[in-house]
């Protein structure tokens, strides 16, 4: 096979009218992963905002004048949520 074959099998079209970027499914695996870091961050935040909030129910029986002290947690997981 010569090289303008193998270029056009890689890059699935034309080389003559193309410029040598990317393939073009780059893009889709690019974004794919972006994806799912975006949604994996906000699991992550939802599941520490929802493990704080037990914390914080648990503080609020044992000793309610530690209560506030406790808040850290979900401002934490909230950050992790929004900043990713």
């Amino acid at each position: 096979m010569d090289q303008q074959r193998l270029l056009e099998d890689y890059y699935g079209q034309d080389v003559n009218n193309m410029s040598y970027t990317c393939p073009s499914w780059a893009p889709i695996v690019g974004f794919s992963g972006i994806a799912c870091a975006v949604v994996f961050a906000n699991i992550g935040g939802a599941y520490g905002t929802a493990r704080a909030g037990q914390g914080i129910m648990n503080m609020g029986i044992r000793s309610p004048e530690l209560l506030m002290k406790n808040i850290i947690p979900v401002v934490m997981a909230g950050g992790v949520g929004v900043y990713g």
